[in-house]
């Protein structure tokens, strides 16, 4: 394998810095929404003082809505408690270039109180490294990938914004699932984003059309879970910013209108600290280990009550329409697309598909709970029924929740989520689910204008 050339070494930086090709890093990590977020350091400062003592911001980055406004309701933190700093405490494994940023560097960070660096466990990252840190007491390690789609407008994002998001003009015409022609008036753009990760220190395998008019698919390589979902955010933070220096706007919303929505399917498998798959099973008919089927199992058997893990938005909901390539039937089945879970590989390949997850989706938070589900699978040696052959749309299993409100209830309620990610987690996100679900209560919508306005 080609070795990442985007990655930097602490000394590397140094020469960098000194020789002023960088003069800027970037202290970032994921909010709750999924945002790339974090400040713009001087590339001095950082080497002399930051690098190792962090970067500090206020905790209310883990207490607000999609506009940034404040929350009551939060344990955390509050106008009560003063709104306080958060330490942003660099992960040296992730300083990289940002090469569509001129002179600039980026490091993911880990969240600590300032006061005294103890872990926060709601931040995200967080969330998903105490699933890996269970999974390593049995000697697991999770390898992920994502598959991210967006769709393409040739509008710029300030123009969308002043259209309101209406009437704007996508990147094809027709349906450009898998096709080549109609794909290559947008390759200008996508080759940019394929090749600036590469250089950021990612793998990227290649790009496909999708079924929504604009509609695109960049994949890259699977890795450990932790640096994956790392790469996730730069990935999405780092495309649309490319897209904008196109005069191009894209959208990783669920649901942008009546059309196929945007899915970000999750690949994992397990592995043995010795680098044995855990899922492989030669001798079995299907190829998969005792190990596997309980994983799938507990999966299933927790995912109505963690959607709220793989769908966080009112919009993600909008997605689950039968005949639509989203699922609404929790099954599992090999190589069916119809089916929430769908199992695809062969060999040490073999793996799961978790297809809930939209483009809206927070990777941390999903991956965290399919190790966290998968693992109580494991541990109770929950038994998996048989693959569902046919179409799972039209079958008479147990359907996906339907709205952020109903997923909500159902994570709260959820015994096992409060076992594996502890009350403070499972409240918190409960609650931002729940502020969501009353702001969208209490909005009127060009909908309801549409039809009421004159004729009710």
């Amino acid at each position: 394998m080609i070795p990442a050339s985007g990655n930097l070494t602490p000394d590397e930086l140094r020469e960098a810095v000194a020789s002023r090709e960088i003069d800027t890093v970037i202290v970032a990590f994921t909010d709750m929404q999924g945002r790339l977020v974090g400040k713009r350091v001087s590339a001095r400062l950082f080497l002399e003082d930051t690098m190792a003592g962090g970067a500090e911001c206020c905790n209310y980055l883990l207490a607000v809505d999609v506009e940034l406004n404040t929350v009551e309701g939060y344990a955390l933190t509050s106008w009560e408690s003063g709104y306080g700093d958060m330490a942003m405490l660099p992960d040296l494994s992730t300083l990289r270039r940002v090469p569509w940023l001129p002179g600039t560097a980026l490091v993911i960070a880990d969240l600590t109180r300032a006061s005294d660096h103890s872990p926060i466990d709601v931040s995200p990252r967080r969330v998903l490294q105490r699933q890996v840190e269970r999974l390593a007491a049995h000697d697991l390690v999770p390898f992920v990938g994502t598959e991210l789609e967006f769709i393409v407008f040739d509008d710029d994002y300030r123009t969308a914004w002043r259209k309101g998001y209406r009437d704007l003009v996508p990147g094809s015409d027709y349906n450009t699932d898998y096709a080549l022609q109609g794909s290559t008036r947008l390759e200008p753009l996508l080759r940019d984003i394929r090749n600036s990760m590469d250089d950021a220190g990612m793998y990227c395998e290649g790009v496909k059309g999708e079924c929504n008019l604009g509609q695109q698919e960049i994949s890259f390589r699977y890795a450990h879970a932790i640096p994956t979902c790392d790469n996730h955010s730069i990935y999405k933070s780092g495309s649309k910013e490319i897209a904008a220096a196109h005069d191009k706007s894209i959208t990783f919303m669920a649901k942008f209108n009546e059309r196929e929505g945007n899915s970000c399917h999750v690949h994992a498998s397990l592995w043995t600290s010795d680098g044995a798959p855990a899922f492989a099973d030669p001798s079995a008919s299907d190829g998969m280990s005792p190990m596997f089927r309980h994983f799938i199992a507990g999966q299933l058997a927790a995912l109505r009550e963690f959607t709220l893990l793989y769908a966080p938005n009112i919009n993600s909901y909008k997605r689950f329409v039968a005949g639509s390539f989203a699922p609404t039937a929790v099954a599992w089945g090999h190589d069916n697309r119809t089916c929430a879970l769908r199992v695809v590989g062969h060999g040490g390949g073999i793996r799961v598909e978790n297809r809930v997850p939209g483009g809206d989706v927070n990777q941390y938070l999903a991956v965290a709970g399919m190790l966290a589900s998968g693992l109580a699978g494991i541990e109770q040696q929950l038994e998996l029924g048989e693959p569902l052959a046919g179409n799972a749309y039209t079958s008479e299993i147990d359907r996906v929740p339907t709205t952020l409100r109903e997923a909500a209830d159902l994570f709260e309620q959820s015994a096992l989520a409060r076992e594996v990610f502890g009350d403070e987690v499972v409240d918190h996100y409960t609650h931002a689910a729940r502020v969501e679900v009353a702001a969208y209560d209490a909005a009127v919508t060009d909908w309801e204008r549409i039809r009421g306005f004159e004729r009710l």
